[in-house]
């Protein structure tokens, strides 16, 4: 074993008699953040780009790869906009509801965040209404609790907004549970969960780190085989290469996990992690010369009912982000690629008028059917949380898992703090 202390802002992997060995399937580091950039020296983000001020973990490695964290879109001036199919609406927090819708609105949202307060995030499962809680969906419940329909209107174009999966195939427990991890007071609010982004980009996060740590990561190497014995593990690549090791920290999102052959790993931790969902989305930037949309008084965040966009976002001075969700991928995988640059266009410009019709560029990237991420966000249908179960995030040593996919649901601070705390207990027990 190599006596291993050249990455000292990399201190959780950073111990005296240590070596690592980074397996990527890809050419790249990153995963699931992405970044490009415009010729005027723009940097823009095509994977993960916000996170809130609960994500600590993420927060303390931007700062500890000497990295700093700006305020994100939550912040900007300006109204939202819905683009329903009644037409455009250029008003904040579903304003397009009336007053009965907006009272109900209230109301539910109260409901919702006293039934989260009662959820134990690490341990949803302990709730004595666990199994019911999970078996019913948040559209369900929305409705058994006297929501308007325009209410849960407004929901559904949340979740699409978000690239996430329908209120209607989305657990009340998984959604109660998620909005506990970071303390909301009602559903999720862009102000807890996505008010600041790296300045210097996200996926600068992983490069940083992946410079660090230099020769230890084995690009373009797809791990096929995973055997885990008390006296040492064996991890065999797709190209037939060997690597031996003590411990496996694996990383891998739930989708291609389930093509790994592993074996040493009891039947009902394999059972937890390949029950896991994602949600498949897409997600498309478009980059202008300016935020034209704050003259018009928009602040480039948009719901959309019509269309394939779910909705959008401003990633950052003049570049719109937006996602595709679950249940319009399919039209827009249908659709000649030749056409999809242009119809997607023509949505944003029904949302932001015709200045929006002349970006720079435009970048659409298939997270949902990228065969190593097959996903975007961890999805967690009815009956999901309770499948999955109380074995969700842990570990049987000397086989570790991290990653989205273990923490409460998938995001930039689920891969760092699940990650440092699988390698922190491998170290210890190593």
């Amino acid at each position: 074993m190599e006596d291993w202390q050249g990455c000292p802002r990399l201190g959780t992997w950073r111990r005296p008699g240590t070596d690592v060995v980074v397996l990527e399937a890809r050419g790249r580091a990153g995963a699931c953040v992405l970044q490009t950039t415009l010729e005027d020296g723009r940097i823009v983000q095509l994977g993960g780009e916000v996170i809130g001020e609960s994500h600590t973990s993420y927060r303390g490695l931007v700062g500890e790869l000497g990295l700093s964290l700006v305020p994100a879109f939550p912040a900007l001036p300006g109204v939202e906009t819905t683009v329903l199919n009644s037409g455009r609406f250029l008003e904040d927090d579903f304003g397009w509801m009336g007053d009965e819708d907006r009272a109900s609105y209230s109301r539910v949202e109260g409901e919702f965040a006293a039934l989260s307060r009662q959820v134990d995030v690490d341990d949803p499962w302990s709730h004595p209404e666990a199994e019911r809680l999970d078996a019913i969906s948040v559209g369900d419940w929305l409705r058994s609790v006297g929501a308007t329909p325009d209410v849960v209107r407004s929901r559904e174009l949340a979740m699409a907004a978000l690239g996430a999966e329908s209120v209607e195939r989305t657990s009340l427990l998984a959604d109660l549970r998620k909005e506990a991890a970071v303390g909301s007071p009602g559903f999720y609010n862009y102000d807890h969960w996505e008010a600041e982004r790296v300045a210097e980009g996200s996926a600068t996060v992983a490069l940083t780190m992946a410079d660090e740590l230099g020769y230890r990561i084995r690009y373009n190497t797809l791990v096929s085989t995973i055997d885990v014995r008390p006296g040492g593990c064996s991890v065999v690549a797709a190209s037939g290469e060997l690597f031996d090791c003590d411990s496996v920290i694996c990383a891998l999102p739930a989708g291609p996990l389930r093509r790994v052959r592993i074996t040493g790993v009891s039947d009902e931790r394999l059972k937890s992690l390949r029950r896991h969902r994602h949600a498949l989305a897409s997600k498309a930037v478009f980059a202008y010369p300016t935020s034209f949309w704050e003259a018009q008084g928009q602040n480039g965040s948009a719901y959309a009912e019509t269309g394939v966009l779910g909705g959008t976002w401003p990633q950052r001075e003049g570049v719109l982000s937006a996602l595709v969700p679950p249940e319009r991928l399919a039209p827009l995988l249908a659709s000649a690629p030749a056409l999809v640059e242009g119809e997607l266009i023509d949505e944003v410009v029904k949302m932001f008028g015709e200045p929006a019709g002349q970006p720079i560029a435009s970048f659409l990237r298939h997270w949902g059917i990228d065969p190593l991420t097959e996903g975007y966000i961890t999805a967690w249908r009815p009956g999901d949380v309770m499948a999955v179960g109380p074995l969700h995030g842990t570990h049987e040593p000397p086989f570790y898992v991290a990653g989205s996919d273990q923490w409460v649901c998938g995001y930039m601070e689920g891969a760092v703090c699940t990650g440092r705390a699988a390698a922190r207990e491998a170290l210890r027990r190593g």
